[in-house]
């Protein structure tokens, strides 16, 4: 792993950065029809339950020739549907075969392409079939396809990187070894490209997903072995290679004290700046993130009593912010003036009365569907060793929201025929997307109103509060630039 001092991430970045709408992840969709049907109803639910879905750096990906793609892995399922919808290339990725076994689950991981891999890990499989795996992928690549692999080899909720695996190496060397039947590949190249998943809250509903794609390098021909395998060296180099691209992509805090240290830190940074107009997009979070964590890492090491001081001042100003009933956000909608923001929540207001009777509706006929899913995502959390808690929620809403969309129009079809209950489900979609968006506003307004009525009572608190985040905001500020 490189020393902290020879990590040099700008807090610029230089790639295009893309909030991915609906419409364009389904036009995303590659290969047959089937795939491409399955490929919009995992966009339709991502998109739902993610409120903000962020690419940056998707210009960098080739648009032909092979590649492997090595990703962390934090999310369960998420993960992969997460770049299957995102990617402007056609992926196989590797999963894990317990999940072939199950028979919807099995169809439609084969309908995506997907690859079995038998992990020692898993009850009853056999890692002696992974050379059937290693060998679909060597096909896949000859003909200048894309794999995906999380080479981690488990989904977790660790705060870093978990060892990283050598099977990706032993792939990527594999399918350029001297001697094969692979003139075409080792002339057209075959390259490694690692791809960081960040997400603000992992199971916490209309959350907010970004997708890294990071450095992408060459992978050098090899000879094999007497064993017919890539050499242990050549494997380990390899495998160190990309365990470097991946830690670039991604955020890698020692404990969730120092998470949560380090995201305070971010929040009270950039809430100087983001505002009811402008918003920071979340590769300017993750990267100030990624900054402040090696800094505080640095700071740990060289100066542990300044570390401690600085932690302690931004918790003591949190605390003074909760007693006080605000958030860091709320000083930041309080920058406008005063007319301006009430400006704001009357015309909300005046929209969120218009829609209120599709608001009602959409509400009470979802919310059954809703608190099911959020049940059974905290009952069911792990799948085997795999963290999956937000794979079960998008999982039960899938089944759970279509299952009330039918049942109602079972009772209108019931009682007005079946051309009112055929109406009712596009209508019922509709409501519900109105309900969930109104109550997205509700909470937003819900912060501005404690805001300015605080400012109202309490002006002079208010001030000193801001005049101590702006200190706090300087000392960071110096801290990132050091």
């Amino acid at each position: 792993m490189k020393n902290l001092n020879e990590q040099k991430r700008p807090l610029e970045q230089p790639e295009t950065v893309r909030t991915l709408r609906l419409w364009q992840m389904i036009y995303l969709g590659k290969g047959t029809f089937a795939r491409q049907l399955f490929h919009a109803f995992i966009c339709v639910a991502l998109r739902l339950f993610f409120r903000r879905i962020e690419a940056a750096g998707v210009e960098k990906v080739p648009k032909d020739g092979a590649i492997i793609f090595v990703l962390n892995h934090p999310n369960g399922l998420v993960d992969p549907g997460l770049v299957f919808v995102s990617l402007p290339r056609r992926v196989s990725f590797l999963a894990k075969s317990t999940l072939f076994d199950i028979p919807i689950g099995g169809y439609l991981l084969r309908l995506i392409e997907a690859l079995p891999v038998f992990r020692r890990i898993d009850a009853g499989a056999d890692k002696e079939k992974n050379q059937f795996t290693f060998q679909n992928c060597e096909e896949l690549l000859a003909r200048g396809r894309c794999i995906a692999i999380f080479p981690e080899g488990i989904s977790h909720n660790e705060t870093k990187l978990q060892p990283i695996k050598t099977g990706a190496a032993r792939i990527a060397l594999g399918s350029l070894a001297v001697g094969k039947d692979n003139t075409e590949l080792v002339q057209n190249g075959l390259k490694i490209m690692a791809v960081g998943l960040y997400y603000t809250s992992k199971t916490a509903f209309r959350s907010e997903a970004l997708i890294r794609y990071g450095e992408i390098f060459d992978v050098e021909p090899i000879e094999l072995d007497e064993n017919g395998e890539p050499p242990r060296d050549e494997v380990l180099q390899l495998t160190q290679k990309i365990e470097d691209a991946l830690q670039n992509v991604t955020l890698n805090l020692e404990n969730t004290e120092e998470l949560e240290t380090v995201a305070r830190a971010e929040a009270l940074f950039s809430s100087v700046y983001e505002n009811l107009i402008f918003k920071q997009t979340l590769t300017q979070t993750f990267l100030r993130l990624q900054d402040l964590a090696d800094k505080y890492k640095l700071l740990g090491q060289s100066n542990p009593a300044k570390m401690e001081k600085l932690r302690e001042r931004i918790e003591k100003y949190e605390s003074n912010l909760q007693t006080s009933g605000l958030t860091v956000e709320s000083l930041s909608v309080l920058q406008h003036p005063t007319a301006y923001v009430f400006r704001y929540l009357i015309l909300r207001v005046l929209v969120l009365l218009l829609l209120s009777p599709l608001i009602i509706v959409g509400a009470i006929i979802h919310s059954p569907a809703y608190l099911f899913s959020n049940l059974l995502g905290h009952m069911i959390t792990t799948h085997g060793a795999d963290a999956v808690g937000s794979t079960s929620k998008i999982l039960a809403a899938c089944v759970f929201m279509p299952l009330t969309w039918l049942i109602f129009a079972a009772i209108v079809f019931y009682f007005f025929g079946w051309q009112f209950a055929f109406l009712s489900i596009p209508l019922l979609v509709i409501c519900g997307y109105i309900a969930l968006r109104s109550f997205e506003t509700l909470i937003d307004m819900r912060v501005w109103l404690k805001s300015a009525w605080f400012l109202l009572r309490q002006k002079a608190l208010f001030l000193r509060l801001l005049v101590q985040r702006e200190t706090l905001q300087r000392e960071i500020s110096e801290m990132i630039k050091k």
